[in-house]
Protein backbone atom coordinates (compact mmCIF):
# COMPACT_ATOMS: atom_id res chain seq x y z
CA UNK A 1 0.00 0.00 0.00
CA UNK A 2 1.25 3.34 -1.27
CA UNK A 3 2.26 6.11 1.75
CA UNK A 4 3.47 9.21 0.91
CA UNK A 5 5.20 9.70 4.44
CA UNK A 6 6.74 6.35 4.26
CA UNK A 7 8.05 6.74 0.52
CA UNK A 8 10.04 9.86 1.38
CA UNK A 9 11.07 8.96 5.16
CA UNK A 10 14.53 8.54 4.33
CA UNK A 11 14.80 12.11 2.95
CA UNK A 12 13.93 13.62 6.24
CA UNK A 13 16.96 14.77 7.69
CA UNK A 14 18.56 16.56 4.66
CA UNK A 15 14.86 18.14 4.40
CA UNK A 16 12.47 18.81 7.56
CA UNK A 17 9.36 17.15 7.49
CA UNK A 18 7.55 20.85 7.16
CA UNK A 19 10.19 21.33 3.82
CA UNK A 20 8.92 17.96 2.30
CA UNK A 21 5.53 19.09 2.65
CA UNK A 22 6.78 22.19 0.72
CA UNK A 23 8.57 20.18 -2.11
CA UNK A 24 5.17 18.02 -2.02
CA UNK A 25 3.28 21.26 -2.87
CA UNK A 26 5.09 22.34 -5.76
CA UNK A 27 4.80 22.09 -9.41
CA UNK A 28 7.71 21.35 -11.81
CA UNK A 29 7.56 21.90 -15.95
CA UNK A 30 9.94 19.74 -17.72
CA UNK A 31 9.84 19.86 -21.06
CA UNK A 32 11.45 16.95 -23.17
CA UNK A 33 11.95 13.71 -21.33
CA UNK A 34 14.60 11.92 -23.85
CA UNK A 35 18.25 12.35 -22.46
CA UNK A 36 17.95 14.08 -18.65
CA UNK A 37 14.47 14.80 -19.08
CA UNK A 38 12.86 10.88 -17.80
CA UNK A 39 15.99 11.24 -15.12
CA UNK A 40 14.83 14.74 -14.00
CA UNK A 41 11.11 13.36 -13.60
CA UNK A 42 12.06 10.35 -11.51
CA UNK A 43 14.71 12.43 -9.36
CA UNK A 44 12.41 15.07 -8.89
CA UNK A 45 9.36 12.37 -8.47
CA UNK A 46 11.97 9.81 -5.94
CA UNK A 47 12.41 13.78 -3.72
CA UNK A 48 8.54 13.72 -3.20
CA UNK A 49 7.65 16.69 -5.74
CA UNK A 50 4.01 15.36 -6.55
CA UNK A 51 2.75 18.11 -9.46
CA UNK A 52 4.33 17.82 -12.50
CA UNK A 53 3.95 19.88 -16.53
CA UNK A 54 5.71 17.15 -19.12
CA UNK A 55 5.74 17.47 -22.36
CA UNK A 56 7.54 15.50 -25.41
CA UNK A 57 6.44 14.25 -28.81
CA UNK A 58 8.69 11.91 -29.81
CA UNK A 59 8.98 7.49 -29.17
CA UNK A 60 11.51 5.28 -27.88
CA UNK A 61 14.47 3.65 -29.95
CA UNK A 62 17.06 1.54 -29.75
CA UNK A 63 19.59 4.65 -29.57
CA UNK A 64 18.46 5.96 -26.72
CA UNK A 65 19.26 2.73 -24.43
CA UNK A 66 22.13 4.42 -24.12
CA UNK A 67 21.35 6.83 -21.23
CA UNK A 68 17.21 7.62 -21.22
CA UNK A 69 15.47 6.34 -18.30
CA UNK A 70 12.89 4.97 -19.93
CA UNK A 71 14.23 3.09 -22.82
CA UNK A 72 14.31 -0.72 -22.57
CA UNK A 73 12.98 -3.14 -24.96
CA UNK A 74 10.04 -3.42 -23.84
CA UNK A 75 8.70 0.40 -24.18
CA UNK A 76 10.37 0.60 -27.88
CA UNK A 77 8.26 2.92 -30.23
CA UNK A 78 5.98 3.57 -27.06
CA UNK A 79 5.78 7.23 -26.54
CA UNK A 80 8.33 8.46 -24.03
CA UNK A 81 5.72 10.90 -22.56
CA UNK A 82 3.44 8.26 -21.89
CA UNK A 83 6.33 5.88 -20.59
CA UNK A 84 7.46 8.26 -18.16
CA UNK A 85 4.45 9.41 -16.70
CA UNK A 86 3.48 5.74 -15.72
CA UNK A 87 7.21 5.25 -14.47
CA UNK A 88 6.73 8.78 -12.55
CA UNK A 89 3.28 7.27 -11.24
CA UNK A 90 4.78 4.31 -10.23
CA UNK A 91 7.10 6.43 -8.11
CA UNK A 92 3.70 8.48 -6.58
CA UNK A 93 0.67 6.95 -7.60
CA UNK A 94 -0.97 10.05 -6.22
CA UNK A 95 0.97 12.41 -7.72
CA UNK A 96 -0.85 15.47 -10.57
CA UNK A 97 0.95 15.35 -13.85
CA UNK A 98 -0.45 17.20 -16.83
CA UNK A 99 1.10 15.88 -20.33
CA UNK A 100 1.82 17.52 -23.51
CA UNK A 101 1.92 15.05 -26.51
CA UNK A 102 2.28 17.98 -29.18
CA UNK A 103 5.51 19.75 -27.77
CA UNK A 104 5.72 23.31 -26.75
CA UNK A 105 4.78 25.41 -28.77
CA UNK A 106 2.56 29.36 -28.76
CA UNK A 107 -0.33 27.73 -28.51
CA UNK A 108 0.46 25.34 -25.42
CA UNK A 109 3.46 27.64 -23.54
CA UNK A 110 0.79 29.13 -21.10
CA UNK A 111 -1.03 26.52 -20.01
CA UNK A 112 2.47 24.23 -19.86
CA UNK A 113 3.45 26.82 -17.20
CA UNK A 114 -0.01 27.42 -15.79
CA UNK A 115 0.78 27.41 -11.87
CA UNK A 116 4.27 26.38 -12.26
CA UNK A 117 7.10 26.91 -9.40
CA UNK A 118 10.45 25.79 -11.32
CA UNK A 119 11.07 24.84 -15.12
CA UNK A 120 13.46 22.60 -15.49
CA UNK A 121 15.20 22.42 -19.17
CA UNK A 122 14.97 19.03 -20.73
CA UNK A 123 14.65 19.80 -24.17
CA UNK A 124 16.86 18.46 -27.53
CA UNK A 125 19.88 20.44 -28.11
CA UNK A 126 18.95 21.46 -31.07
CA UNK A 127 15.40 22.02 -30.49
CA UNK A 128 16.65 25.86 -30.16
CA UNK A 129 13.31 27.33 -31.08
CA UNK A 130 11.30 25.64 -28.63
CA UNK A 131 13.72 26.52 -25.91
CA UNK A 132 14.08 30.33 -26.54
CA UNK A 133 10.71 29.94 -26.57
CA UNK A 134 9.98 28.71 -22.72
CA UNK A 135 12.93 30.67 -21.26
CA UNK A 136 11.38 33.85 -22.72
CA UNK A 137 8.15 32.58 -21.19
CA UNK A 138 9.41 31.85 -17.66
CA UNK A 139 11.01 35.55 -18.02
CA UNK A 140 7.84 37.30 -18.30
CA UNK A 141 6.12 35.20 -15.48
CA UNK A 142 8.55 35.28 -13.22
CA UNK A 143 9.16 31.72 -13.58
CA UNK A 144 13.03 30.52 -12.27
CA UNK A 145 14.56 28.29 -14.87
CA UNK A 146 17.57 25.88 -15.09
CA UNK A 147 19.62 23.54 -17.26
CA UNK A 148 22.21 21.02 -16.64
CA UNK A 149 23.43 19.78 -19.73
CA UNK A 150 25.15 16.33 -20.55
CA UNK A 151 28.68 17.29 -22.02
CA UNK A 152 30.71 14.19 -22.28
CA UNK A 153 31.12 12.35 -18.57
CA UNK A 154 30.01 15.84 -16.87
CA UNK A 155 27.78 18.24 -16.33
CA UNK A 156 27.10 22.02 -16.92
CA UNK A 157 24.74 24.03 -15.34
CA UNK A 158 23.41 27.55 -15.76
CA UNK A 159 20.32 28.58 -13.59
CA UNK A 160 18.36 31.83 -14.65
CA UNK A 161 16.44 33.09 -11.70
CA UNK A 162 13.89 36.21 -11.58
CA UNK A 163 16.06 39.53 -11.20
CA UNK A 164 18.92 38.21 -12.39
CA UNK A 165 20.57 37.98 -16.50
CA UNK A 166 17.96 36.31 -18.81
CA UNK A 167 18.77 33.10 -21.10
CA UNK A 168 18.55 35.63 -24.06
CA UNK A 169 20.94 38.46 -22.44
CA UNK A 170 23.50 35.67 -21.86
CA UNK A 171 23.52 33.11 -24.91
CA UNK A 172 22.96 36.23 -27.35
CA UNK A 173 21.36 34.10 -30.17
CA UNK A 174 19.46 36.50 -32.38
CA UNK A 175 20.42 37.74 -35.08
CA UNK A 176 22.36 34.60 -36.23
CA UNK A 177 22.30 31.26 -38.20
CA UNK A 178 20.87 28.31 -36.91
CA UNK A 179 23.78 27.10 -37.01
CA UNK A 180 25.70 29.58 -35.60
CA UNK A 181 23.06 29.84 -32.52
CA UNK A 182 23.90 26.31 -31.99
CA UNK A 183 27.20 26.79 -31.72
CA UNK A 184 26.77 29.84 -29.50
CA UNK A 185 24.68 27.88 -27.44
CA UNK A 186 26.85 25.12 -27.14
CA UNK A 187 30.17 27.84 -26.17
CA UNK A 188 27.48 29.48 -23.20
CA UNK A 189 26.72 25.98 -21.90
CA UNK A 190 29.90 25.38 -21.58
CA UNK A 191 32.31 27.78 -21.30
CA UNK A 192 35.01 25.81 -19.58
CA UNK A 193 34.90 23.09 -22.61
CA UNK A 194 36.09 20.43 -20.14
CA UNK A 195 34.82 17.70 -22.15
CA UNK A 196 36.50 18.62 -25.95
CA UNK A 197 39.94 17.06 -24.32
CA UNK A 198 38.75 13.53 -24.31
CA UNK A 199 36.60 13.85 -27.68
CA UNK A 200 38.12 10.54 -29.11
CA UNK A 201 36.04 10.44 -32.55
CA UNK A 202 35.17 14.04 -34.10
CA UNK A 203 33.24 12.56 -36.68
CA UNK A 204 30.55 11.39 -33.86
CA UNK A 205 30.11 15.70 -33.07
CA UNK A 206 27.86 16.25 -36.33
CA UNK A 207 26.08 19.79 -36.00
CA UNK A 208 25.24 20.30 -39.46
CA UNK A 209 23.62 16.06 -39.32
CA UNK A 210 22.07 17.65 -35.73
CA UNK A 211 23.60 15.02 -33.97
CA UNK A 212 26.24 14.33 -30.89
CA UNK A 213 27.69 11.21 -28.78
CA UNK A 214 26.25 10.77 -25.21
CA UNK A 215 27.16 8.90 -21.89
CA UNK A 216 24.90 7.98 -19.16
CA UNK A 217 27.19 9.00 -16.15
CA UNK A 218 26.52 12.36 -18.03
CA UNK A 219 22.80 12.31 -17.82
CA UNK A 220 23.09 10.83 -13.93
CA UNK A 221 24.73 13.61 -13.09
CA UNK A 222 22.51 16.24 -14.51
CA UNK A 223 19.63 14.86 -12.42
CA UNK A 224 21.81 14.79 -9.29
CA UNK A 225 22.47 18.75 -9.98
CA UNK A 226 19.65 19.92 -11.22
CA UNK A 227 17.61 18.08 -8.75
CA UNK A 228 19.92 19.61 -5.88
CA UNK A 229 19.28 23.23 -7.16
CA UNK A 230 15.28 22.12 -7.46
CA UNK A 231 15.20 21.86 -3.53
CA UNK A 232 17.37 24.75 -3.04
CA UNK A 233 15.17 27.02 -5.09
CA UNK A 234 11.97 25.53 -4.34
CA UNK A 235 12.72 25.84 -0.69
CA UNK A 236 14.55 28.97 -0.54
CA UNK A 237 17.95 28.02 0.85
CA UNK A 238 21.03 27.60 -0.19
CA UNK A 239 23.47 29.08 -2.85
CA UNK A 240 22.18 29.15 -6.16
CA UNK A 241 24.97 29.98 -8.70
CA UNK A 242 22.94 31.82 -11.29
CA UNK A 243 23.48 33.66 -14.87
CA UNK A 244 26.45 34.68 -15.69
CA UNK A 245 28.06 32.26 -13.50
CA UNK A 246 27.94 28.96 -14.29
CA UNK A 247 29.31 25.55 -13.30
CA UNK A 248 30.91 22.77 -15.17
CA UNK A 249 32.10 19.68 -13.35
CA UNK A 250 33.93 16.34 -15.45
CA UNK A 251 34.51 13.09 -13.39
CA UNK A 252 36.74 12.29 -16.35
CA UNK A 253 38.81 14.71 -16.16
CA UNK A 254 38.17 15.19 -11.84
CA UNK A 255 38.13 18.84 -12.78
CA UNK A 256 35.48 21.46 -11.39
CA UNK A 257 34.89 24.43 -13.06
CA UNK A 258 33.54 27.76 -11.66
CA UNK A 259 33.05 29.72 -15.10
CA UNK A 260 32.35 33.52 -14.97
CA UNK A 261 30.61 35.42 -18.21
CA UNK A 262 29.66 39.03 -17.71
CA UNK A 263 28.09 39.91 -20.54
CA UNK A 264 27.50 36.24 -21.82
CA UNK A 265 28.37 35.62 -25.14
CA UNK A 266 29.62 38.94 -25.49
CA UNK A 267 32.50 38.62 -23.24
CA UNK A 268 36.15 38.73 -25.01
CA UNK A 269 36.30 35.60 -24.31
CA UNK A 270 33.30 33.25 -25.91
CA UNK A 271 33.92 35.78 -28.50
CA UNK A 272 37.05 34.25 -29.52
CA UNK A 273 35.66 30.80 -28.24
CA UNK A 274 32.71 31.23 -30.76
CA UNK A 275 35.31 31.89 -33.64
CA UNK A 276 36.96 29.03 -32.64
CA UNK A 277 34.13 26.56 -31.93
CA UNK A 278 32.54 27.72 -35.50
CA UNK A 279 35.87 26.77 -37.65
CA UNK A 280 35.52 23.17 -36.23
CA UNK A 281 31.49 22.51 -36.13
CA UNK A 282 30.71 24.40 -39.25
Amino acid sequence: MYNYEASISRNIGWVTHEEQQTLRSKKVAIAGLGGVGGAHLLTLSRLGIANFSISDFDEFEVHNFNRQAGAFVSTLNEPKLDVMQRMALDVNPEAKIETFPEGINETNIDAFLDGVDLYVDSLDFFALDARKLVFKKCKEKGIPAITAAPLGMGCSFLAFLPGHMSFEDYFKLEGYTTEEQLVRFLIGLSPAMLQVKYLVDKSAADFKAQKGPSTPMSVDMCAGIAGTNALKILLGRGEVITAPHGLHFDAYRNKLSKTWRPGGNNHPLQQVAFKVAKKLLL
